[in-house]
């Protein structure tokens, strides 16, 4: 990590409180914990892949910048979408990227069924039932290659996902987080992985 990916991380935190006491986008509980259940929750998607410059991610459901605004942040060559259906949001999630200087961000209030654009991988945070999100989404994977991972779906989401990977009727791998944070927080989360 460069010492300017380290200042962008290190300036998020007054910068999302600054935000949040005008509009509220993280919930009050969450804030003080925001590196370990925002950022580093985000950055577990890291752990699985290294996109290769040139890749483009869409974030649906972005809500404040996540997972979005941190995988920018660890990998500046690759470009960034961010999308929500709720306005205020996306506003507050331009001015951050801004305010972080991350070109390769850009971010617009959209529902993901309305997207045409294509991407290499599609990421969010327990947005909706998963099978749901798969309808609305496969549509904009891109079938060009350009990572050793396989284009898809990167979905960040707690709990016991059985039913919901069952009804999904495509392959998916699940990667448990507590084996890889020792954070109590990250003991019921999970990365859920469905190439497309």
């Amino acid at each position: 990590m460069t010492p300017l990916q380290r200042d962008q991380l290190a300036r998020m935190k007054p910068l999302y409180d600054l935000w949040n006491s005008r509009i509220n986008v993280i919930s009050r509980k969450d804030i003080e914990a925001l590196y370990e259940r925002h950022v580093l929750h985000s950055l577990s998607i890291a752990r699985i892949v290294t996109f290769r410059a040139g890749t483009s991610v869409l974030d649906v459901g972005t809500g404040g910048g996540f997972p979005g605004i941190p995988l920018a942040i660890l990998f500046p060559g690759v470009h960034f979408h961010l999308v929500d259906s709720i306005g205020k949001k996306i506003m507050v999630v331009t001015e951050i990227a801004a305010a972080l200087g991350l070109g390769n961000v850009t971010a617009d209030k959209a529902r993901a069924e309305s997207l045409t654009g294509k991407y290499d991988f599609v990421v969010s945070r327990a947005v909706t039932h998963l099978p749901e999100f798969y309808k609305w989404i496969h549509k904009n994977i891109s079938p060009d290659q350009k990572n050793s991972l396989p284009n898809g779906i990167l979905y960040l989401k707690g709990g016991d996902l059985t039913a919901e990977i069952a009804e999904l009727r495509h392959h998916a791998v699940i990667y448990s987080l507590q084996e890889i944070f020792g954070e109590p927080f990250f003991e019921t989360k999970k990365l859920v992985y469905v190439p497309v």
